[in-house]
Parts: structure tokens; C-alpha cells; sequence
């Protein structure tokens, strides 16, 4: 059955506004068809094989546009199946794509064996294929990196768990669960342990599947379970700091050694604790207990000075003595703030390098909270947003968008330490970067008395002399409690390039590296978001072969995309300063512009 054509519109006619969708008048049927029932609980097509004639059945039964009157409860719920196997179905099909080009791509030395040691797959292909599958399906290289993995290990580990993903019993999650459930053993035992599970898998759910698959890793390898922890702690140890949902952050450890990893949350909940029964968090849950008592031990806050300045807030909010009252800051008990610096973007400050040690600050730490950070991450706060004159958002590298008021705490935390670096750089109306210049200490000027409120607003004022040329002239940045800094703003290379920095030498001077880094933001790799500071500066034609040591030849790459970008079949070409142009071995071309800051 086919969609019903549109009233007064010819075949092949564009539909009309609103035509197909759900709700909509074409997406009512008013007759009921046959093939229906078979989707019903223990009918043929309940349990029919995913594959194109399934596919085409499902989408004119139940398409995106269709609201299936005349289908009763349990045929819908047979159509839902189905289309979940046709899923299952569609990454089988993607898999073997992958292990076709695993084949394609094998690493030199390794085509042409006669007898590889996986049936027809080598054990080791080229590094650019995640960076070619990342770019072609537009997900990290991590995530690429594991898709092709999981495409070898389903043929020449785990055929039986390629055979139920492709035949709709499992989904994609619940192949990639026992894939790594099973990583630590030898072929042999992973063909025993899939043998064990392979008739246990239908209707459970990714949780029971681990289970599983767990049981049999221990049964066939009973050494199996210890030297799964001895690798994640060895090999997926580390720290992961990210943006969680709702804009807050988020910290957590993994591949932690169990022992310590129980202490560690015991110490956590007895700090809770210990707040709880001061009543350091009037109101809080036991959860946001917990955070705060995380966050103080990571950051040598005191449980001490922790209830002694919820005290002192308590004492402050209910009109206790105002000599001896501590107000509640933006970093109070009940809503922990964590310092930064400022960073590029429409004029804001951007930091540079941070160094040196902690300094005092409005967030000291014998005050119980957090003490001022010097600047060592990126973060953008719009130039707008610090001086009150907009709430636009700001940004942090790994945390995405910000929004103003912790914007402005965090810079505001980060102005409080003497050793946090500051940079402004100002972009076009599309957020690309036209100009930058990092701040210094401000020299004494001529006529201007010294900064009047120490308490005063940031402000962003013209100073003295014309600034670098072709530049924007120079300014002061006065930070909250009136240090000034100076900042001559200079033009940065983007579309055309004068070579005023270029190096003779391999090595670029550290004011190239710099604005190359503004300019960029991130390696210039499309689905690469390693930050720019972090990268190589490498250049796109060769320097052995002529290529200039400049923002019109250089870009940020990562170490990773250097190698790549090396290999053999990729080439890197820069058709205009800021602009990076990735071909792949396959042909395919892959454009990344200069970052594009908030506006």
C-alpha cells in the first residue's frame, strides 16, 4: 500500500504543507489492511527476518507519516519489534562495510597473505581509516576507532554475535557489551564462551546481556574476571572532566583500583556525614552533601572551615552581627563554583598559558571555599557579558556553552589570582577571530591617576599609541579590584596573510604558534575537537618540500591527525589561511574553516 496521492496535485507533485505527518489528514487511515494482522503475537510477521522486503512492508504500514488507526495494540507493538530488528539489521549491514574496508586498508606487509590469520581479515590495518569513518559518519575518533573494532571482532572473533545483530536478536549496544565482556580472552575461549550464551540472548535487556557474557568469560577462563580489572586499571585508568546535562560539571575517575576507589567514597560519605549533622547544607540532599564533600577533599577545603562558613552565611542571612557575618558568596556552601579564566570569543578575554601556583583571592580557601585558579584552561566570556552590557553565553573548551552569570563567576574567580594570563581577541559578525592580543601589566600612563574603586566593574577602555599595524590600537583591560592590563590588538591571519610572523625555520616563533592556535581553536581535523593548544603545529605543504613556516602553511593538528594526515593516500592543502581542506584515500574531501567563537 502506498501513501494516498494529495488531492488536486499530479503524481510525483511536491505534498501538500503539513501532507504525511503524524496528526496530520494524510496520515489518517480510515481502512484497515490485512497485512496487519500477521504482526500480531505469534504471527508470521512478528517474527519475520529483517531485510529489505521487511523494510518496505514496515514503512507502508507504519511509516514516519502514518498513524496506524486501523492497527490494534499488539500489532503495533509487532511493527515497534521489527523495526528494532530492521535496525539490528541496518549496523549488520554497516559492520560488513566496515570489514570490507578493513580489507582495503590493511597495513603494508600484511596484504596479499596467503592464509591471514583471521579468515580474510587482516590483523591490522591502516590508523587514517577511523579518521576516514569519523569523517564520513560524523562521529569522534574514539567512537570510530571502537565501530571498527567491533566490525573485525564480529567476524573474526565472535561470528555468532555478527549472526544474531544481523538477524534482529540483538541491537548494537548488546553486541558491543559482549565484545568487550569477552576482549580478554584468547580466540579459542571466546569461541567457547559465545558458544555458551549465543541460545540465551533473545528478549534480554543490555544489562542481563553483560551478565551473561560475564558468566561465560568466568566459566571458560575462571582467571578471566582478574585480568579484565588488571587491564581497565592499567590501560582505562584516568580522569574525565566534561559538561554534563543541564550545563554543571561533571569529574570522574576510572579504571581505579578497587581498594582505594572504596576508600575514597567512604571518605566521601563520612565528610557528608559530618556536614549533615552540623547542618553545613540547611536543605540539601544527602547527593549534594556528597558533592560538596567530593569537591572539598580534591580541594584541601577543611571540613573545619566548610561548617564554619556555612556558619557564618547562616549567620549573615538571618541578620546576625554584620562585623562578623560572612555573606554568602558565589561560592557558598549550597552552591559550589569552580574558577577560570576568561577566554576568546567577540572581544572577551581569553587566557593564555597559566602558571605558578594558586593565589589568594575572594574565594580563598581558609574562607572554606574554593580558592582563586590561575587561568589554565581555555573558557570564552563575551566581552559583552563581563561588562554587563548583554547576557550573552560563554564557553569553555570540554564544557561547551556557559551560561553569563557563571560566565562571569568564573572569570571573576579567576581574576582574584595574580598568575591567571588574559588575552582579548576580537572576531567578525560570524565569530571568526580578526584580531588578538594578549595582555600585559600596565606600565604607568602619562596624566592617568591609578584605578579609583578597587571594588570597581571590569571595563575595557582605549589606551595609549596606535598598536601594532594594520591592528585595532591599543586598549587596557581593568579586572575586578582595578588591576589593569594592556592589550595592543593585532591582525590574525584569516583569509589573507601578510607573513609579518612567519619563521625561516621548521619551528614557528611563539607568536605565530599562538594566533595560529586563537585562529584554529581545535585541531583542524572536522570531527577532531582536541584543543588547539594541545596540537602540533604542523605545516600543509611540507617544510622539506617549501612550505612556509606561516599562518597561510600552518595549522593545528593533532598528534594523532599529524601521523594520519602523513599516511599514505591523505593529502592536507590550505586554500587560504585558516581554511583546511582533508582528502582522503577513498577521494573524499572534508573542508574545516577557523573557529567560530559566540556572538
Amino acid at each position: 500500500m502506498t501513501q494516498p496521492p494529495v488531492p488536486g496535485r499530479g503524481a510525483g507533485a511536491e505534498p501538500a504543507p503539513g501532507a504525511g505527518l503524524p496528526g496530520g489528514a494524510a496520515g489518517r487511515r480510515s481502512d484497515r489492511d490485512a497485512r496487519l494482522a500477521a504482526f500480531a503475537q505469534g504471527g508470521p510477521g512478528d517474527s519475520r527476518p529483517p531485510n529489505s522486503a521487511l523494510a518496505e512492508t514496515l514503512e507502508e504500514l507504519s511509516g514516519p507519516g502514518w498513524r496506524c488507526d486501523g492497527a490494534t495494540d499488539d500489532e503495533l507493538i509487532g511493527l515497534l519489534g521489527r523495526w528494532q530488528a530492521l535496525e539490528s539489521w541496518a549496523a549488520a549491514g554497516k559492520l560488513g562495510v566496515l570489514r570490507e574496508l578493513i580489507r582495503r586498508r590493511a597495513r603494508p606487509g600484511i596484504r596479499g597473505q596467503d592464509i591471514p590469520a583471521h579468515g580474510d581479515l587482516p590483523d591490522a590495518w591502516e590508523e587514517g581509516l577511523d579518521h576516514e569513518i569519523s569523517a564520513a559518519l560524523a562521529i569522534s575518533l574514539p567512537a570510530a576507532d571502537k565501530l571498527v573494532g567491533l566490525a573485525w571482532d564480529l567476524q573474526a572473533r565472535l561470528p555468532g554475535v555478527g549472526a544474531k545483530l544481523a538477524d534482529g536478536t540483538i541491537d548494537l549496544l548488546k553486541a558491543r557489551i559482549i565484545a568487550d565482556e569477552l576482549s580478554v580472552l584468547d580466540d579459542e575461549q571466546a569461541a567457547l564462551a559465545e558458544k555458551l550464551i549465543l541460545g540465551e540472548l533473545a528478549g534480554k535487556t543490555p544489562g542481563q546481556v553483560g551478565r551473561l557474557a560475564a558468566q561465560a568469560e568466568c566459566t571458560v577462563d575462571p582467571d578471566g574476571a582478574r585480568k579484565r580489572r588488571e587491564r581497565a586499571e592499567r590501560d582505562e585508568a584516568r580522569v574525565r572532566f566534561w559538561r554534563d546535562h543541564g550545563g554543571a560539571a561533571a569529574l570522574a575517575g576510572y579504571g581505579l583500583p578497587t581498594d582505594a576507589a572504596l576508600a575514597a567514597h567512604a571518605s566521601v560519605n563520612a565528610r557528608a556525614e559530618e556536614y549533615k549533622a552540623a547542618g553545613a547544607g540547611p536543605g540539601a540532599t544527602m547527593d549534594q552533601l556528597r558533592v560538596l564533600a567530593y569537591l572539598d577533599l580534591l580541594n584541601s577545603v577543611s571540613a573545619a572551615a566548610r561548617i564554619a562558613r556555612a556558619a557564618g552565611a547562616g549567620a549573615a542571612q538571618s541578620g546576625g552581627d554584620p562585623e562578623t557575618s560572612q555573606p554568602p558568596g558565589p561560592a557558598d556552601s549550597e552552591n559550589p563554583r569552580y574558577g577560570g579564566p576568561g577566554g576568546p570569543g567577540d572581544g572577551g578575554p581569553r587566557d593564555g598559558d597559566g602558571g605558578g601556583p594558586h593565589g589568594g583571592g575572594p574565594g580563598d580557601a581558609a574562607g572554606g571555599s574554593v580558592p582563586a585558579l590561575a587561568a589554565r584552561v581555555n573558557l570564552t566570556v563575551p566581552l559583552a557579558t563581563l561588562l554587563g552590557l548583554g547576557d550573552r553565553p560563554g564557553a569553555g573548551h570540554g564544557l561547551g556553552p556557559l551560561d553569563p552569570d557563571l560566565a562571569r563567576d568564573l572569570a571573576a574567580t579567576a581574576a582574584g589570582s595574580p598568575h591567571s594570563q588574559w588575552c582579548v581577541t576580537m572576531t567578525d559578525s560570524s565569530g571568526v577571530t580578526i584580531a588578538h592580543g594578549c595582555a600585559r601589566p600596565a606600565r604607568n600612563r602619562a596624566n592617568t591617576p591609578p584605578p579609583r574603586n578597587r571594588d570597581g566593574p571590569w571595563a575595557f577602555t582605549p589606551g595609549d599609541g596606535p598598536g601594532p599595524p594594520g591592528g585595532y590600537g591599543t586598549w587596557v583591560l581593568t579586572l575586578p579590584g582595578g588591576r589593569e592590563l594592556t592589550v595592543k590588538l593585532g591582525p590574525v591571519p584569516v583569509t589573507g596573510c601578510d607573513h609579518r610572523h612567519e619563521s625561516h625555520g621548521y619551528q614557528p616563533g611563539d607568536t605565530l604558534r599562538h594566533l595560529v592556535e586563537v585562529r584554529d581553536g581545535e585541531c583542524t581535523f572536522p570531527t577532531c575537537s582536541r584543543h588547539a593548544r594541545g596540537c602540533d603545529f604542523e605545516h600543509a605543504i611540507p617544510h622539506d618540500q617549501g612550505g612556509r613556516t606561516c599562518a597561510c602553511n600552518g595549522g593545528a593538528r593533532s598528534r594523532k591527525c599529524h601521523r594520519v594526515k602523513q599516511s599514505r593516500g591523505w593529502t592536507v592543502t590550505q586554500p587560504r589561511p585558516g581554511w583546511h581542506r582533508w582528502t582522503t584515500p577513498a577521494g573524499r574531501s572534508y573542508t574545516q574553516g577557523p573557529m567560530q567563537y559566540q556572538v
